[in-house]
């Protein structure tokens, strides 16, 4: 997928293995900014199926990631946009096209944990009030995935208080 802004025109494709470094430097910064969250090179390379690239002129600009957590429910993570590309319409490009994907996949409802609220209002998502939009009987379920953003969202008691203190935000697609 191809967007033209005033400037670039943005690339999007699916992340390859060879991506996992660019990943990671997209996200240093801001995991030193406390944004967001630093993995192991091992967690992104086993969820590398699940993120996207953004490239402007054959350089890595931005990435985003789509989980799937259940059959109506998934969330973007790890985000990411070179300090020189914010503003410029890579991060909703991504956020756009993983919407996209989720919808080809079935899910109705996607979240996200953000500092960036004012953004992704823009893009369709509300903060969300309470935990109140997953069934009790989802919610048991869910309760059994060791993955650490599912308890996040749960906000079980174990990540308490919220690891980064960001907000989370739904979009019903």
């Amino acid at each position: 997928m191809t967007v033209d802004t005033a400037r670039s025109t943005i690339v999007l494709r699916p992340a390859r293995t060879s991506d996992v470094h660019a990943i990671k430097d997209l996200v240093a910064p801001l995991a030193e900014q406390r944004i967001l969250i630093s993995k192991e090179s091992v967690t992104y390379f086993e969820s590398i199926q699940e993120f996207l690239i953004a490239e402007v002129d054959g350089q890595i600009v931005g990435c985003g990631a789509l989980h799937v957590m259940w059959e109506d429910l998934a969330e973007i993570r790890t985000l990411a946009t070179a300090d020189a590309w914010r503003g410029k319409g890579v991060g909703r490009a991504l956020v756009a096209k993983l919407l996209e994907n989720a919808a080809t996949l079935g899910v109705n409802r996607v979240f996200c944990l953000t500092f960036e609220e004012d953004f992704f209002v823009r893009n369709g998502f509300t903060i969300m009030a309470d935990q109140s939009v997953v069934d009790p009987a989802v919610y048991s379920e869910l309760l059994r995935s060791a993955d650490e953003g599912i308890a996040e969202f749960l906000d079980l008691a174990r990540v308490k208080p919220n690891t980064l203190g960001n907000t989370r935000m739904i979009r019903q697609l």
